[in-house]
């Protein structure tokens, strides 16, 4: 029997989106985003299953790509924050790791570098996101710099990063690709803005490289969506068990606090899981979860290794019964809404003692 907490992986699911990913892009490339441990689903696990289905991997940090060359991961690997001392950047070709160069910083390092070899580089270009990269009017100086050091591989290619691509009625992803494709429009090498949104919802930023993340696991990148609207299927289930069940008079509070107060005798059922295991700990009262495949609400405070559920209205639920948290038939974005964030924290939020069980 799994642990009282555990996620189920679905290899099946996590191809089917990469697959999906594909159809939306099939004349780019695919550049699979797998920082912060994929997502939550495993740095490794995701990198060896997508070996077929993707042509490179994306991931934030230096270390996470080490993981990656130290478990025989061959494909093209790029460090979305590159290196920012002269031992980082003797590692990353140590790796045979690709870099985006986003400071003068880095480009001082490399020209003092003597390296045996040369580094891949993305020069990354500030369009509006205003976080990293160079802006428009230092781009020609800076590849100019880059075009004539020894360090830095010949082709260069070139990329930026959309803040509002989720957002249909917002047009600062179109601004922003105008400004990307006017700066690089006389160079030749290869260009990538699109995130998992911007491959879903806005065409023209489909070009030679994608970047899909959040979508590769099966939750929309868009406002207000769930997968199902993009033909994704959900990679992570996150699963607890029913410890024990309670029967409460009306007037009787639960959880910390006692912010929740029967209204009438009520039938409690007591769940393996809290924010111990990753389960938000700000999820509201009714914020659903699913037993026996039927939607029961969420009530009391989620406490470290449990929460409480109303069961009253569902005859035939028992101790050891198994809950679904999210997944396959309870979207990650609603339970996320449901606790004012966002898919993301929830996928990236599960903790080490919570069991991973694969499923192809």
């Amino acid at each position: 029997m799994p642990a009282a907490a555990h996620i189920e992986l679905n290899i099946t699911a996590l191809r089917h989106n990469a697959c999906r990913a594909r159809e939306f892009a099939p004349e780019a490339k695919l550049m699979a985003v797998i920082k912060a441990n994929a997502y939550g689903h495993g740095l490794v696990l995701v990198a060896n299953s997508l070996a077929e289905f993707v042509d490179a991997y994306a991931v934030a940090r230096i270390d996470e790509a080490v993981r990656l060359r130290a478990a025989n991961v061959q494909r093209r690997i790029l460090v979305l924050q590159g290196f920012s001392s002269l031992d980082e950047l003797k590692l990353m070709q140590r790796y045979q790791l690709e870099s985006v160069i986003y400071t003068e910083q880095q480009v001082d390092i490399l020209e003092a570098a003597n390296l045996p070899g040369t580094l891949t580089i993305w020069l990354k270009i500030e369009t509006g996101m205003n976080r990293l990269g160079f802006r428009p009017e230092r781009f020609v100086a800076v590849l100019q710099r880059l075009q004539q050091c020894s360090s830095v591989h010949a082709e260069i290619s070139f990329m930026t990063h959309f803040a509002n691509a989720d957002d249909l009625q917002d047009n600062k992803t179109t601004q922003q690709l105008q400004l990307f494709n006017e700066t690089t429009k006389n160079y030749s090498g290869a260009k990538s803005s699109a995130n998992s949104a911007a491959i879903i919802a806005w065409p023209a930023t489909r070009q030679d490289w994608v970047r899909p993340g959040l979508m590769l696991y099966g939750a929309s990148p868009m406002l207000q969506q769930t997968a199902q609207h993009q033909g994704l299927v959900p990679v992570m289930s996150l699963y607890a068990r029913i410890i024990a069940i309670k029967q409460l008079k009306k007037g009787a509070t639960v959880g910390y606090g006692g912010t929740w107060q029967a209204a009438k005798n009520t039938l409690l059922a007591v769940v393996s899981i809290g924010y111990g295991d990753g389960y938000p700990r700000h999820a509201k009262q009714g914020t659903p979860v699913l037993i026996n495949n039927q939607r029961m609400p969420l009530v009391g405070r989620v406490s470290m290794d449990m929460i409480t559920v109303d069961i009253t209205e569902h005859a035939g639920i028992k101790s050891g019964d198994q809950v679904l948290l999210w997944g396959d038939g309870l979207p990650v974005e609603e339970v996320a809404a449901c606790a004012d964030t966002i898919p993301y924290t929830l996928l990236c939020g599960i903790t080490q003692r919570v069991q991973i069980v694969i499923k192809e």
